[in-house]
């Protein structure tokens, strides 16, 4: 997959990995902010709203949480498929290039977490 030797390529691979991170951060926030929604909603309205964690904001927020961990797995997936394909070129000398698969796999992990912490509580 030579590109010329061209170091900004890795650089290109390492940005949209990590465009995928934020990506998936949001979505794990967004999908916490559904879930304690409902848990609001059984506060402000006792009588209207479903019991508390029985809700669809459980089954949305941590269906959102687990969409992130799945983009997360996913983006490590292609950043390697990519980063296996450069040159000695591509690669600058002495640069690690694991930071962001490390990093997207402490979020998956910390993902699932807060998911089994949501429905187990």
């Amino acid at each position: 997959m030579g590109y010329l030797q061209d170091p900004r390529v890795l650089f290109a691979a390492e940005r949209t990995l990590l465009a995928w991170n934020r990506t998936a951060v949001a979505l794990m926030g967004f999908g916490f902010l559904v879930e304690r929604f409902g848990l609001f909603l059984h506060v402000m309205f006792p009588h209207k709203a479903q019991p508390l964690h029985h809700g669809l904001s459980l089954v949305i927020g941590v269906a959102f949480i687990l969409l992130a961990v799945a983009l997360l797995l996913l983006s490590v997936r292609q950043y390697r498929r990519v980063v296996a394909g450069l040159g000695a070129g591509e690669v600058p000398a002495g640069y690690w290039i694991h930071g962001g698969v490390l990093t997207n796999l402490a979020l998956a992990i910390l993902g699932m977490m807060l998911a089994a912490y949501l429905v187990l509580l």
